[in-house]
């Protein structure tokens, strides 16, 4: 596996010797680095065994190598499925990586980057079995980008899935100053049996929806351009949370979901559908684990929506169908169930921890066109309850 070098492509090899090349000048006198054009292998280095034992801490039921190969290793068959079939998925944090870089706070987008990806691994029911990670930057600062790898083993903690590899590509001239870009890519397996969504999804069924931590990692470019129209930095109490900087706030992690959802499966084997709410919100995702026949019903007051998302309303001159549209308005995952089995689901999730409450329910589909927002397939009625203070 291949664990962060200090470049694109293969892991240096040490102890080869400089190519000599000639001086700016053209002459043969003087030899040109790559340290010179900015690449410093000796830093990507030291980030890899910085990195290393934050990767032995998420080790798990078939991922036990080292890193430091070019790919990295992973046994399926220790991990006891008895007929998997493999989902992959990736992703990466968006501009609330902008956040990240001018407030110089990068504890918490590593464990966003795992987010955005094991979440869509359970949607289809499979455990998350392995992460890969790609930090690429103008020039290496070995600090942050062990900080944010160190946050990414903490989401894989929490995911319960191994961080096997990665790759650090330092490319200067391709980023100005500080800035940099992350990837993610995670595996996960799934008995062919137990695949989501299932095809008994019917009218009647209703939907429970499981609180968000916030804007998770959606909708930032309007989320800075309306900090910037507010005239407001980064340092400022933030306006829905006067405890921490706007900053801070905004960084809260994406939640990540996989480990209550996971046991919810396992233990009622009643969850038909998962959706993750991303980009797009409550209208666009539902839609994609329904069949075309029929419709979600949300009634918006049936949860408490989180005070930033009152703000954000607020600024940008919001209506509830726009705000759910472009925001997740605190609802980060929804499950389908049938109606008999909402009380022991929400239950069983409530007990792992999660805010958890049926929002909605599926109906046929009639075409009718009289919704405020989402089309006919995701119909918004009532009103959002008063946000959280």
């Amino acid at each position: 596996m291949s664990e962060q070098p200090s470049k694109t492509g293969k892991r240096p090899q040490p102890g080869v010797a400089p190519i000599m090349s000639k001086s700016p000048s053209g002459s043969a006198s003087g030899s040109i680095s790559y340290k010179d054009a900015g690449v410093d292998i000796d830093a990507g280095n030291a980030l890899v065994a910085a990195i290393k034992p934050l990767a032995a801490s998420t080790r798990r039921p078939g991922a036990d190598a080292d890193l430091g190969g070019f790919g990295g290793l992973f046994d399926l068959k220790a991990t006891g499925f008895n007929d998997p079939v493999l989902v992959a998925a990736n992703d990466g944090v968006g501009t609330k990586l902008r956040i990240a870089i001018d407030t110089g706070l990068h504890d918490s987008i590593g464990i966003d980057l795992v987010a955005m990806c094991v979440n869509d691994l359970i949607v289809q029911g499979a455990e998350p079995l392995f992460f890969l990670d790609y930090f690429s930057c103008g020039k290496l600062d070995i600090d942050v980008a062990e900080a944010i790898v160190s946050r990414v083993a903490d989401g894989c903690r929490q995911a319960g899935c191994a961080l096997i590899g990665g790759e650090t590509a330092e490319m200067p001239g391709l980023y100005a100053g500080k800035d940099y870009d992350l990837a993610g890519f995670s595996v996960g397996a799934v008995e062919r049996d137990c695949i989501l969504p299932r095809r008994d999804i019917a009218a009647g069924d209703v939907i429970i929806g499981l609180g968000s931590s916030g804007a998770h990692s959606n909708g930032f470019s309007l989320i800075r351009r309306l900090v910037a129209e507010q005239g407001l930095s980064w340092d400022n109490p933030a306006p829905f949370d006067k405890a921490l900087s706007l900053g801070q706030a905004l960084l809260t992690p994406t939640r990540i979901y996989v480990t209550p959802v996971l046991q919810a499966i396992r233990d009622t084997g009643a969850i038909k559908a998962l959706a993750h709410i991303t980009g797009g919100g409550l209208t666009e995702n539902i839609p994609r684990v329904l069949p075309a026949d029929l419709t979600a019903r949300i009634d918006l007051g049936s949860w408490q929506v989180p005070a930033v998302f009152a703000w954000l309303q607020q600024a940008g001159r919001l209506d509830s169908g726009e705000l759910l549209r472009t925001f997740n308005g605190g609802i980060g995952m929804i499950a389908v169930v049938a109606p008999d089995d909402a009380d022991k689901v929400t239950a069983k999730l409530r007990a792992s921890g999660e805010t958890a409450a049926v929002i909605g329910l599926l109906s046929k589909n009639t075409g009718s066109g009289d919704n405020a927002g989402g089309g006919d397939r995701v119909r918004l009625n009532g009103a959002l309850r008063r946000f959280k203070d």
